[in-house]
């Protein structure tokens, strides 16, 4: 789905190339409670990359959508990443993508064999937790309130909760949880645990599944999900 509403060791930004920034910028259009711009941005800090991108203004809503994003996304949908020369790519998964073999060299996604294929379900897995939660929010907040559809709602928090149950039994991540594995699968997990956190506090995710807890724990502890983006100028 890859939009929410508007509910790396350097953060210098740069207008234009100057000798202190030798290289073109990016730009994204920005909102810090979208976790799948959080994706983009941990995947981002972690090829060392953060600082060359300046954030935009963005107020990504399913009704009322923004002219400016959709200028540049006809689906005008955060993320959407400008490139440095100039093309617009979306979603999550491209921008992502983009950034690994630009400046990666498939670091985090790995190119072939049994790794790429276990880290791209992963975050296909994560992404559609996020679809999930994010459809939801949706409908608390967008929706009229005589037009929600509760069992519906429900649908939708059982695939979070299906999921994370794959995630506990071992499924898509060996037990015990590996937090030395980082690439997109492991790096998406996280920014969909995150988005719980912050939107499903009631869900208390962690007493039924505490492998994934102590999984999260450890590994959200890395700078690339640590790093409070909000604070970043947006311009």
């Amino acid at each position: 789905m890859n939009v929410a509403t508007n509910d790396p060791p350097h953060h210098a930004t740069h207008d234009s190339t100057t000798d202190d920034c030798p290289y073109p910028t990016m730009k994204l259009f920005f909102s810090p409670t979208s976790p799948y711009v959080r994706k983009c941005l941990a995947v981002a800090h972690e090829l060392g990359v953060a600082d060359r991108i300046d954030f935009l203004v963005a107020n990504a809503h399913p009704v009322n959508r923004d002219a400016s994003i959709v200028a540049a996304n006809p689906l005008g949908k955060v993320p959407t990443l400008i490139s440095d020369d100039g093309q617009a790519l979306y979603d999550s998964r491209v921008i992502c993508e983009y950034l690994d073999t630009t400046f990666g060299a498939a670091r985090l996604i790995p190119a072939q064999g049994p790794a790429r294929w276990q880290a791209l379900t992963l975050q296909a897995l994560a992404d559609g937790m996020l679809d999930a939660a994010l459809l939801v929010r949706y409908e608390q907040i967008a929706r009229p309130e005589e037009l929600r559809w509760p069992d519906w709602q429900n649908g939708q928090l059982d695939k979070i909760e299906t999921s994370l149950t794959a995630l506990e039994r071992g499924e898509l991540l060996p037990l015990p949880l590996d937090s030395g594995r980082v690439d997109i699968g492991t790096l998406a997990l996280a920014c969909a645990l995150w988005y719980l956190d912050l939107r499903y506090e009631s869900l208390a995710w962690r007493a039924r599944f505490p492998a994934v807890a102590r999984w999260y724990a450890d590994f959200g502890q890395r700078p690339s999900l640590q790093t409070d983006w909000s604070t970043r100028k947006v311009g």
